[in-house]
């Protein structure tokens, strides 16, 4: 597996784990737990937007690596 592909998957994941937080934040009757996972959720996010990044210049800087 290239390095290209491991970082697609790896946002592939983050994005499905900012999905399954959110999910569960809005399902929760706990005010307590909503903030934990909303807290998580928007972390993760914030790690999901700098993958993003990285993706689209693997994508610019090495043609092999473009979706």
């Amino acid at each position: 597996m290239t390095v290209g592909s491991q970082v697609k998957s790896c946002f592939a994941s983050i994005k499905s784990a900012e999905a399954t937080l959110m999910l569960l934040a809005q399902k929760t009757q706990d005010d307590q737990t909503k903030q934990i996972l909303t807290n998580a959720q928007h972390n993760i996010s914030e790690i999901k937007d700098d993958l993003q990044k990285h993706v689209l210049f693997l994508s610019r800087e090495e043609p092999q690596y473009k979706p």
